[in-house]
């Protein structure tokens, strides 16, 4: 091979390397340009996609904002409300389902605004039972501040001291507009009633005269046997069982001495010396001749009976029967009920309210004294 030959063999073989390292830059230059526009859509799809998310987010920031108020703040009314609605608060119930039964029945536009607003005014674990008055369309505030205890609708019962029965019936029917008649047959319950065992199932004497508070919905027997534990909370504090033992009475016939004082005494502080007059007749061979047991034998109100009166056949007579009557002719209160278990001391056998105005009283040892006094109350007018 001559120096032309190799020269020649050369100038191909570096022609051949040329045109083989021009094609490996060729497609590593063409890969690059290629790499260079996949990368730059790489790095668009996401923008695009941020830029789409953030149009969807602002646009719905409007209504996002409305939903999160709606659930933090709950729609409410305005005001006191309109009209009258009777909403009931029952043993037991937790706020929330109070709430439920005001948002049932229009007083507050939602439960959630009621519980906000007694969780706000400290009432969670205040709501007492009872029935209150309310209004349609209350704000959530204004229908919390209504159902305090002293919102409570309440039949206030004010019973006096020495009523019968039939007087009891006829005052607890005008106080709390039910009928006189429903509490007459409740009273033939004695068993629901809880009467005191030595009351032998009588309830007259037993009625305890005080005021009370019923629900509207509290029945006839439930406010007899209410009036019931409250005589028995004042025997239990004057202690008139043995206070009676002492005396030797039984519980119940201090009872019936505390209603006979009740009815005769016109003033408080007569009442411990006409249960001393009591207490000395039964010691003696005298009948008691208490006008007013005559006059509850027969039907009629007063302590001032006739002779024909006197003379009526009735266990309730004290003219006609020896001792006690078998039962109380009034609900004494306490202060009759005092006077029964500690009476004056003294010897009187008689007394007259000798002045029917001032019911001033006077008592006697004898009867040439009584007669005097009776003088004296028929000179009065009586």
């Amino acid at each position: 091979m001559n120096d032309l030959d190799l020269n020649t063999l050369l100038g191909a073989e570096d022609d051949e390397g040329s045109s083989r390292r021009r094609s490996r830059n060729s497609g590593k230059r063409g890969g690059r340009r290629r790499r260079r526009r996949r990368n730059r859509g790489g790095f668009i799809a996401p923008l695009l996609a941020f830029v789409i998310l953030a149009g969807i987010i602002g646009g719905g920031g409007y209504y996002g904002y409305m939903w999160l108020n709606d659930a933090l703040v709950p729609d409410d009314y305005t005001g006191q409300g309109t009209g009258e609605v009777v909403i009931e608060i029952k043993a037991g119930q937790s706020a929330s389902e109070v709430a439920q039964e005001l948002e049932k029945q229009g007083v507050v536009k939602s439960a959630r605004a009621f519980t906000n607003a007694i969780s706000n005014a400290n009432m969670s674990a205040r709501l007492q039972p009872g029935e209150y008055k309310l209004r349609k369309q209350m704000s959530a505030a204004a229908a919390a501040a209504a159902l305090v205890p002293g919102n409570k609708l309440l039949a206030k019962v004010r019973l006096a001291e020495g009523l019968r029965l039939s007087q009891i019936y006829n005052e607890l029917a005008k106080q709390t507009g039910k009928p006189a008649k429903e509490f007459a047959a409740a009273a033939k319950d004695v068993d629901a009633l809880d009467l005191p065992s030595y009351a032998k199932g009588k309830l007259e004497g037993y009625v305890f005269p005080a005021t009370y508070e019923f629900q509207p919905k509290t029945t006839p027997k439930e406010m007899l046997a209410a009036m019931v534990d409250r005589y028995k909370q004042a025997a239990e504090q004057a202690e008139l069982e043995a206070g009676a033992k002492s005396l030797g009475y039984t519980p119940h016939q201090l009872v019936v001495i505390a209603s006979i004082v009740q009815a005769e005494a016109g003033r408080q502080e007569d009442m411990a010396k006409i249960a001393r007059v009591i207490y000395n007749r039964l010691k003696l061979p005298m009948k008691l001749q208490m006008d007013s047991t005559t006059m509850y034998a027969l039907g009629k109100f007063g302590t001032a009976a006739t002779n024909a009166e006197t003379q009526t056949k009735h266990p309730y007579n004290t003219y006609y029967v020896d001792g006690l009557p078998p039962g109380a002719i009034t609900n004494p209160g306490d202060h009759a009920i005092e006077a029964a278990l500690n009476p004056a001391k003294g010897n009187w056998l008689y007394f007259v309210a000798t002045d029917p105005k001032s019911n001033v009283t006077k008592f006697a040892n004898t009867e040439a004294e009584f007669n005097q006094l009776l003088a004296e109350y028929r000179a009065n007018g009586g």
